[in-house]
């Protein structure tokens, strides 16, 4: 008998080599089956993958007016780069998406590392060790600008002086966080630290679990309940083979993964996300929390 789990499902079109009115399409008959409770876009400016030269469409913009065309998915970006943005700008950013959403955003952000993109926009992609550090600064910048009136603050990296973020975010006391990321060291400390879901870099069911006892033994330092940072793991769907999507999807879930999201690739076959749900999603839940 499976272990009962509280799981929760969503989907994931990334904008690239595609178009905003199929991933629209997408995003509302997700909206429409209850099964599906979550939806996220990527944060890159170029395709990811061989060729950089397709359409790809910028993320958090895309995300707002996905916001205001659904009314029951949470939504995010899976993750943002917190090297492309200061992160007083990000947390306006993500405030009014929160607002246009009435509530719905999960925030999330990660170190930053696609070289291309650094290089071809001039952008500083700094050295590991401090990409991690400044994320730690960033998550802190951001949670101040949703929690304080005029917060100061004085970083190595970042700084803000009686800042505003106003309005502040609808939900309370602030949006909840995802990062992304597999670091042992710094990353799942930081995850540890801020987070209340964690997005697993990679395709290992052997190294998720690894990752989870590392999580759990950086919340024990730290006197965190690990129960209260959610897993999540993003798992590519094959639109012929809904019997292997399932039994991938069952794998990590039975590694410890909870939080699931469905990535889709374009193009999207019609009614792809009512097949996920009535194929993947359903059975599961009804095994695992029937």
């Amino acid at each position: 008998m499976a272990t009962r789990k509280t799981l929760n499902f969503g989907i994931k079109t990334a904008p690239q080599n595609t178009t905003y009115e199929d991933m629209l399409r997408v995003w509302k008959e997700a909206d429409e089956i209850p099964v599906i409770e979550h939806a996220w876009l990527f944060d890159h400016f170029m395709p990811l993958g061989n060729d950089p030269t397709g359409p790809c469409l910028e993320g958090w913009t895309l995300l707002g007016a996905f916001a205001a065309q659904t009314s029951r998915l949470r939504l995010g970006l899976m993750v943002t780069g917190n090297t492309y943005r200061h992160p007083a700008v990000l947390a306006n950013i993500a405030t009014t998406v929160d607002v246009i959403s009435h509530g719905r955003l999960d925030f999330g952000i990660g170190a930053g590392w696609n070289e291309l993109e650094h290089n071809a926009y001039g952008i500083p992609l700094y050295a590991p060790g401090e990409r991690l550090k400044r994320l730690r600064e960033a998550c802190e910048v951001i949670r101040l600008l949703w929690t304080e009136t005029t917060p100061s603050f004085e970083g190595k990296y970042y700084q803000l002086k009686d800042a505003y973020c106003e309005p502040k975010p609808v939900q309370k006391p602030y949006p909840p966080i995802v990062i992304g990321g597999s670091g042992e060291k710094l990353t799942l400390r930081i995850t540890a630290e801020y987070a209340s879901i964690w997005n697993y870099v990679g395709q290992s069911v052997e190294e998720f679990r690894h990752k989870n006892e590392v999580l759990d033994g950086h919340c024990a330092a730290i006197q965190r309940d690990p129960a209260t940072i959610q897993r999540s793991v993003q798992l590519v769907m094959n639109p012929d083979d809904m019997e292997g999507n399932r039994k991938r999807v069952q794998d990590f879930i039975e590694a410890g993964a909870t939080h699931l999201i469905l990535n889709l690739r374009a193009p999207y076959p019609q009614h792809i996300v009512q097949r996920l749900a009535k194929e993947v999603a359903e059975p599961l839940k009804a095994q695992y929390e029937g």
